[in-house]
């Protein structure tokens, strides 16, 4: 899969400041994951099924994974309105 030249770009501007800054491959991998997740249960309403299905993973994996980077439902759910009571 090709990468538009614009991600190219933002994503190796990424990458430089990432190692720049000392981070390990495995602690890149980890916080990517991590954002990558949250950004596509966000996009689907905080629903597992929905989001494993755009991911292309099963529901079960994308479960396990929130459990193993350790994404809890307060980092993805929607931000409700307050009442002012």
């Amino acid at each position: 899969m090709s990468q538009p030249p614009a991600l190219h770009a933002q994503l190796q501007q990424l990458v430089g400041r990432l190692v720049a800054g000392g981070l390990t491959l495995r602690q890149a991998k980890n916080e990517f994951e991590r954002q990558f997740l949250i950004a596509a249960l966000r996009a689907h309403g905080g629903s597992l099924g929905r989001s494993a299905e755009a991911l292309g993973i099963h529901r079960n994996t994308l479960r396990n994974r929130l459990g193993s980077l350790n994404i809890k439902t307060v980092d993805y759910a929607p931000i409700r309105a307050r009442r002012d009571d």
